[in-house]
C-alpha cells in the first residue's frame, strides 16, 4: 500500500504539467499501452534521478482536477489472466511496480507507482520505452539518449533506491528498529531522532526529501525493517528456512520465514537453523560431547553471500535455507558475476556494494573476498565434500553443503571437486598441492599415499590441477589449479 497516498496525489497534481515521469489519465486504455508506459517511466525515472514515477487514473491531465474513474486495476482481465499478472509476464525482471485505490474528495482514484529501472532498462515485449515529455516512445537502440540510460542505471545502486517516502521521522522509525542498529555500531543511542537521523543517514538507510520529510531506502529497509513485507520493494527478500525429512521436498517437517530486515533476522535464523540440525555424540573419556554436521562458518558464510549477492531485479523469489536428511542447500535469486571456477581466487565483485560495505561494518561478514576462501577450509576441517555450487537457467544460485564422509565413500567427481577446490585455496595463501596436503585434506594415514596419487594423476588429466614445475622429482612434486 502507497503511504501518505492523498499528500502524493496533491504534491503531485501542484505540478504545472506532465513530466516525463509523472502522468495523468482519466480511465484506463488498454493492456498494451499500460506496459509500454510502465517500461517508459521506470526508465525515464532512473534517466531523471527520480525516486519513483507515477501513473495516476481520475485525473484530468490538462487541469489537474480530480475527476475519479472507473478502473480497478484488480478486476481488469485479458483472458483468464489478471492484470498485474499479465504486466510481470511481458516485462522484464527488473521492473518492480505496484498499484493502490485511494479516495480523493469522494472519488475513487488508482496509482500506480513505478520504481526506477535498476542494472538495465526495464523492457516491454523486449522493447525498452522512454518518455519524451508526456508522450512514451520506443527507445533507439545505440542511440546517445541509451548510453546515457545505461550510465544513469548503473551508477544508480538499488539499495540507494526509494522503499518508502513521504515519512516523517516519527514514521520512518516506526518502521525500523533503531536500537538494533546501534547496539550493532556499539555506540550510544541518541536521544532525540533528530540525532538518530544523522546516523541512519549517513549511512544510506534514509534519505531527507526537500519536502522535509524522510525515505527510508531499500538498504535500509533490507536491514532494519521490522516487516520487510511493508516495503513492495524488499517484501520477496525476506529470509526462508525449511527442514525436510529425507532427501527430497516431498515431506517438509517445518518451515519459517523471517520478515524482519537482515540485520535482525540473521540471529534468529542461525538460531532456528541451529535447532534443526541434528548432532551426534562423541566420547572424550567418561564425558559425552556433541559433535556438529557442519562447520559453522561454512553455514554463516554461505548465508551471508547469498545475501549480499543476491540480484534484486528478479522480483519473484528471494534467500532461502533448506535443509535434508544429507546436506543443506543455500540458494538465493541470481548467479556470480565470477565464474564458478575462479570464485576462490578471482578479485571479488558484488552487485551490492553498499550491502556488502555495511555487512562487514556490523561483522556479518569479514574483509571482501574471504568467503569462498572460509567455506572451503570449513569443509576440509570437517572432511566433508567440496561444497557444489550450481547455476539454473541464468537466474539463480544454489550452494550445497554436504555432511562428512570418509574418503572411500566420495564419488570419483566429489574426488576431484575436493583436489581442485584445495588447490584454489592453498594457491590464494602462495602454497600447493602435495600428496601429503590432500592425505591431511582427506584425513587418510600415509599408508594412503598411492590412492592420492591416482587422484592427483587423474585431476591433472582433467586439467584441474597441473605440476607447478614438471621437471620436479615424483617425491616432491607439487600441484597449482589448472588454470594458474
Amino acid at each position: 500500500m502507497i503511504q501518505n497516498a492523498a499528500r502524493l496525489v496533491d504534491n503531485l497534481r501542484s505540478l504545472p504539467d506532465e513530466t516525463e515521469y509523472v502522468e495523468f489519465k482519466h480511465n484506463f486504455s488498454d493492456f498494451e499501452k499500460e506496459g509500454q508506459d510502465i517500461s517508459a517511466l521506470a526508465n525515464s525515472a532512473a534517466y531523471h534521478g527520480a525516486t519513483a514515477a507515477y501513473k495516476i487514473w481520475g485525473i484530468d491531465d490538462k487541469t489537474h482536477d480530480v475527476l475519479g474513474t472507473s478502473f480497478k486495476p484488480r478486476s481488469k482481465k485479458k483472458g483468464n489472466q489478471g492484470l498485474e499478472i499479465w504486466l510481470r509476464q511481458h516485462l522484464s525482471d527488473n521492473a518492480n511496480f505496484e498499484f493502490d485505490e485511494v479516495d480523493c474528495d469522494g472519488k475513487g482514484l488508482v496509482i500506480l507507482k513505478i520504481w526506477p529501472a535498476a542494472y538495465s532498462p526495464v523492457r516491454f515485449d523486449n522493447i525498452a520505452y522512454i518518455r519524451t515529455d508526456s508522450s512514451t516512445q520506443k527507445l533507439k537502440e545505440g542511440s546517445t539518449r541509451e548510453s546515457d540510460l545505461w550510465a544513469r542505471i548503473q551508477h544508480r545502486s538499488f539499495e540507494k533506491q526509494a522503499a518508502m517516502e513521504d515519512l516523517s521521522l516519527e514514521e520512518a522509525f516506526d518502521r525500523l528498529e533503531r536500537e538494533a542498529y546501534f547496539d550493532l555500531k556499539d555506540i550510544p543511542r541518541p536521544t532525540s531522532l533528530e540525532a538518530a537521523f544523522h546516523y541512519f543517514e549517513q549511512d544510506g538507510l534514509l534519505a531527507s526529501q526537500d519536502d522535509g520529510l524522510v525515505t527510508i531506502t531499500n538498504l535500509g529497509a533490507l536491514l532494519f525493517a521490522k516487516d520487510m513485507m511493508s516495503f513492495p520493494t524488499v517484501k520477496r527478500k525476506k529470509l526462508r528456512v525449511a527442514r525436510y525429512d529425507g532427501k527430497g521436498r516431498t515431506a517438509n517437517r517445518s518451515e519459517r520465514e523471517f520478515p524482519a530486515g537482515y540485520a535482525i533476522s540473521l540471529p534468529l535464523a542461525y538460531g532456528y537453523l541451529e535447532g534443526l540440525l541434528e548432532t551426534g555424540d562423541v566420547i572424550e573419556g567418561v564425558q559425552r560431547k556433541p559433535t556438529r554436521a557442519y562447520a559453522p562458518v561454512v553455514i554463516r558464510e554461505a548465508v551471508v553471500n547469498a545475501l549480499i549477492h543476491q540480484d534484486f531485479t528478479i522480483t519473484g523469489s528471494g534467500p532461502a535455507i533448506e535443509v535434508f536428511d544429507d546436506r543443506i542447500e543455500v540458494s538465493n535469486p541470481g548467479v556470480p558475476l565470477v565464474e564458478v571456477e575462479r570464485i576462490v581466487n578471482d578479485s571479488p565483485r558484488s552487485r551490492n556494494e553498499d550491502l556488502s560495505a555495511i555487512m562487514r561494518i556490523f561483522h556479518f561478514c569479514e574483509e571482501a573476498g574471504s568467503g569462498w576462501d572460509k567455506i572451503i577450509a570449513g569443509c576440509e576441517e570437517f572432511r566433508s565434500p567440496a561444497p557444489r555450487i550450481d547455476t539454473r537457467s541464468g537466474e539463480s544460485m544454489r550452494v550445497t553443503i554436504f555432511q562428512p564422509k570418509e574418503y572411500r565413500m566420495l564419488t570419483p567427481e566429489e574426488r576431484l571437486k575436493a583436489c581442485y577446490w584445495h588447490a584454489c585455496v592453498l594457491y590464494e595463501s602462495n602454497e600447493y598441492v602435495t600428496n601429503g596436503s590432500l592425505r591431511e585434506r582427506f584425513g587418510l594415514e600415509s599408508t594412503k599415499a598411492a590412492q592420492v596419487s591416482r587422484l592427483i594423476k587423474d585431476a591433472v588429466e582433467s586439467n584441474l590441477i597441473k605440476p607447478v614445475d614438471p621437471k620436479t622429482s615424483p617425491k616432491y612434486m607439487q600441484y597449482q589449479p589448472g588454470w594458474a
